[in-house]
């Protein structure tokens, strides 16, 4: 079973979520706290405002889209780790000034249903 973790957050500050480097270091952080690695990253710096930040880490992936209008960041993170810990989405809204967390969890069956 993998888990991918959806986290929607919103009011963020719109400097924090705008800034490349704060967005990678958040990632960084985000990336660790789940015992994963990065393997292969990249970012990208939206004209005029916004920034892309997308990740492939030793178990999976992970990815983080601002829209710095709206004050909104969305993250995605797929592991094939058993437990992404929920404490992570505290820590990403913590980073970016968010005032309102969404969260959804989604389980990835592997094997589609079948046992081997």
């Amino acid at each position: 079973m993998a888990m991918q973790l959806i986290v929607d957050l919103y009011g963020c500050d719109p400097a924090r979520i705008d800034d490349v480097s704060k967005v990678q270091e958040t990632a960084h952080h985000a990336v660790s706290a789940i015992g994963a690695q990065i393997v292969e990253e990249c970012t990208h710096r939206f004209q005029p405002i916004g920034v892309s930040y997308i990740a492939v880490i030793t178990t999976s992936h992970f990815s983080i889209h601002t829209w710095p209008e709206f004050g909104y960041a969305a993250v995605d993170v797929f592991s094939c780790a058993q437990e992404i810990p929920e404490q992570l989405a505290g820590k990403l809204a913590q980073a970016f000034g968010a005032k309102q967390t969404q969260i959804r969890t989604i389980e990835r069956d592997l094997k589609g249903g079948e046992t081997l």
